[in-house]
């Protein structure tokens, strides 16, 4: 079994509230090894009160925490019937996990690191683009940007090199 994220609803303005219950449950009913990490989406949000730049931190999705786990019945239990928590997000009774690029779309938005996002490229090493609209194209990375997730590859386009910023799961090496 592999672990996935996963949604699930509470009402709206308890998501820290059941986050923190489900810490607890997890760490009372010794859940560590299915029920890894669970996360309120925020960001911060720039607000100008009295002429002055004051960051707020915002959910992004209001009613809703992530929970990474492999699913089973008991850890479905556990999550479940934390207080505060309505169910899990998905078709009937069964909770859909979220894809790939869906997680680390959110975490990126918080500015979090997805460890399955880390991919081990070096400066001036020779790639291909293998999607977008400089696919098949071939080029060395001139930057690498880990904390956004991207690479400045420099492709030959019509006898001049062209800088173009790509993420990682848009190359591979040669």
């Amino acid at each position: 079994m592999d672990k996935k994220w996963y949604v699930i609803h509470t009402y709206s303005g308890y998501e820290n509230k059941v986050k923190t219950n489900l810490e607890k449950r997890v760490e009372s009913m010794n859940m560590e090894d299915n029920i890894f990490r669970i996360m309120v989406p925020m960001e911060d949000e720039v607000e100008m009160k009295d002429g002055k730049k004051k960051i707020a931190k915002k959910k992004v999705f209001p009613g809703y925490v992530l929970v990474e786990m492999i699913m089973s019945d008991v850890a479905w239990y556990v999550v479940r019937n934390t207080p505060g928590v309505t169910g899990f997000v998905g078709s009937g009774t069964k909770p859909v996990p979220l894809h790939e690029h869906e997680v680390r779309q959110i975490l990126a938005q918080m500015g979090e690191e997805d460890p399955k996002a880390k991919i081990d490229f070096e400066l001036k090493q020779n790639v291909r683009i293998i999607s977008g609209p400089f696919e098949n194209f071939i080029g060395t990375i001139e930057e690498i940007h880990p904390e956004k997730g991207k690479v400045k590859v420099l492709v030959s386009m019509f006898g001049r090199e062209t800088p173009v910023e790509l993420e990682f799961q848009q190359i591979e090496a040669l």
